[in-house]
């Protein structure tokens, strides 16, 4: 049975799924909704969108997320949310040394959209260097073999900012929030112990020890989720990409300014330059890293046993990142990279979301995770799912069902996904890889 309007709704995990979901709550009528968070402030560095921007596209090879990236991308585009949306085009590409994998994605991200009726009438094939340097008049290098694609109407949307003008919104509209790394942490979900009823979640308990009673638990803890919720943990892993950045002047940050986002997919992909800070941001594209337990099989992100890397990318990733600029923007090849991080994400396998009760708790606590690197853009809509989700009494959607404890099986996790170019890592490889780099310059 669905929680009445009045009844306590707890959420647990402030980042961009989080603050969706109270949104629509509050739309539908609920009047009693918490938010917690272990960051003492929003944007939560602890949630995957805690970041400069975001890609905001619809090129999926599943025409079903094609559709809901479309509606995320018209809602993006309403008052509430237009702020931090930039129509500013992107384009997709591989350079003449990408492997059969990449070019294939690419030829089938081009499929997607060519003939959709919303957007092909925006789609126009790249097929030589100087078909980029017509988009992208700042381009000087080379272009090597460069091909691909340019879609008018995708862009990026600043996912810091959107978090913090969501959070204001609800926090405007009554919606608690509770910060801090005791009083909004959650460390343990709490369950009633009455044997004639269904077990039902009744609340949790926060790290200062308080607990927090509540009708409904909704746990949006992103690549945390398993900490408090074991079971997941056997399908959705905690995986990490690097990110780099780039400080520009302000001369060079307008040099710069309205380029569409570029995604080459042996490569990397970058934004145009953040007007505030000027930072120029970088992503490399692989399959990233986990940070597996190997006596349970489940990832998380690292904690204070092993530390993850600071201001550190692997090796591999700045070589790409450096193979991008140089044919691209070489006078920025051999700029210093700064803030440079790992950011985490829940990961699925094959890429799929869980947006489901959690089994034999009487409907009474719901997650929302596997993220897989391209949730941030369903941000305006993630709520919606919650509210229907609540309506039917059940996800009717296989695919976003929770899955039973899949148990330790070995599988390379979302290697075979057509968008991730390598094989995953664990993240202790690159703690070892970043010690011998220190070493080496002592």
């Amino acid at each position: 049975m669905a929680p009445e309007k009045t009844d306590p709704v707890a959420i647990l995990g402030a980042g961009a799924w989080g603050l969706s979901t109270a949104l629509h709550l509050l739309n539908s009528g609920h009047t009693n909704i918490t938010v917690f968070d272990q960051a003492s402030q929003i944007p939560s560095p602890y949630s995957g969108a805690y970041d400069l921007n975001k890609i905001v596209r619809a090129e999926y090879e599943d025409e079903f997320y094609t559709e809901l990236a479309l509606k995320a991308i018209n809602t993006w585009k309403t008052p509430l949310w237009g702020g931090n949306f930039h129509q500013v085009g992107y384009v997709v590409a591989t350079t003449g040394a990408a492997p059969e994998k990449a070019v294939k994605h690419l030829q089938k991200a081009l499929g997607s959209v060519k003939n959709h009726p919303v957007f092909s009438g925006g789609i126009t094939p790249l097929s030589k260097s100087r078909d980029f340097k017509d988009i992208y008049w700042q381009f000087t290098g080379p272009l090597n073999g460069f091909r691909g694609y340019h879609n008018r109407l995708a862009g990026y949307a600043h996912s810091s900012n959107a978090m913090v003008d969501i959070y204001q919104h609800l926090a405007g509209r009554g919606v608690k929030f509770v910060l801090g790394p005791l009083e909004g942490k959650a460390v343990k979900l709490l369950y009633s112990r009455d044997h004639n009823t269904p077990r039902s979640c009744t609340g949790f308990q926060a790290a200062s020890g308080e607990n927090h009673n509540a009708s409904l638990t909704i746990v949006c803890l992103g690549a945390w989720a398993a900490k408090l919720l074991p079971d997941i943990g056997s399908y959705v892993k905690a995986k990490c990409w690097s990110v780099a950045h780039i400080q520009l002047t302000e001369r060079e940050c307008d040099y710069l300014r309205g380029i569409p986002v570029l995604n080459v997919r042996d490569l990397g992909f970058f934004f145009e330059p953040d007007p505030a800070t000027r930072l120029f941001k970088l992503c490399p594209l692989g399959a990233g890293y986990i940070n597996t337990n190997k006596s349970t099989g489940i990832s998380l992100p690292p904690g204070e046993s092993l530390p993850a890397p600071r201001d550190y990318i692997p090796a591999i990733d700045e070589k790409k990142l450096r193979t991008l600029l140089r044919e691209t923007l070489p006078w920025l090849a051999d700029r210093p990279f700064v803030d440079n991080k790992m950011c985490w994400f829940a990961d699925t396998d094959d890429s799929e979301y869980t947006v489901d009760f959690v089994p034999s708790t009487d409907n009474s606590l719901i997650v929302l995770s596997g993220d897989s690197g391209h949730g941030f853009k369903m941000m305006p809509i993630v709520g919606e799912w919650v509210v229907q989700l609540l309506k039917d009494g059940k996800q009717n959607l296989s695919r976003w069902q929770f899955r039973q404890n899949l148990g330790k099986d070995g599988r390379d996790w979302g290697d075979q996904v057509s968008w991730r170019i390598g094989t995953t890592g664990e993240i202790d490889e690159l703690i070892a890889e970043k010690d011998r780099v220190v070493k080496a310059r002592l």
